[in-house]
């Protein structure tokens, strides 16, 4: 059984998530009116990939029994004024946050030798190893192609490709089921 300080983290957690998909949709949007189709469509594909992470955490806290407390959700800063690698400095950023907050919550699991959740959190673990290494791909290459127009549409094709990708293994949608 999980106790009401485990769920309490989760929900703060939940929470996290949600605020992560509204950064993406905010810089999707920035991306978009910067005429960047692909960078534009990863940060979509990134708002609802992060809208499914908030949904695992839900679906696990209701499968626990807990009556989740839903809180507000911050708007992001604006990123009107961001250039693609800004985009790119700003979401590494976030990512290492969301990774320190999800190994907090591995420790007080195994604190509270809450087997069930640290396992459920394993997936978390590893998807933040991922989230981390790709964005740090992207801003390695950003980094070598300064933001000149040629660096820039090769980063562009690369990113709508991985949109696409990441659209065809499901990422795309919330979701909100078992």
């Amino acid at each position: 059984m999980i106790s009401s300080e485990m769920a309490a983290t989760i929900e703060q957690q939940f929470n996290m998530e949600l605020y992560s998909a509204y950064f993406y949709l905010s810089l999707s949007s920035s991306a978009e009116n910067l005429s960047l189709k692909g960078v534009s469509q990863w940060f979509m594909a990134k708002h609802f990939e992060e809208q499914a992470h908030a949904m695992k955490m839900y679906r696990y806290l209701k499968d626990q029994g807990v009556n989740v407390k839903l809180h507000s959700v911050d708007a992001p800063p604006s990123p009107e004024a961001m250039t693609v690698l800004q985009m790119m400095e700003a979401t590494l950023e976030h990512e290492c946050k969301v990774t320190a907050s999800i190994n907090n919550m591995v420790d007080q699991a195994l604190t509270e030798k809450d087997h069930a959740t640290n396992i459920f959190l394993q997936w978390f673990v590893t998807e933040q190893i991922e989230e981390e290494a790709a964005v740090g791909e992207v801003l390695g290459r950003l980094r070598l192609f300064g933001e000149k127009p040629e660096g820039l549409l090769i980063i562009d094709t690369e990113l709508g490709t991985a949109a696409t990708k990441m659209a065809a293994s499901g990422a795309t949608g919330p979701a909100v089921g078992n």
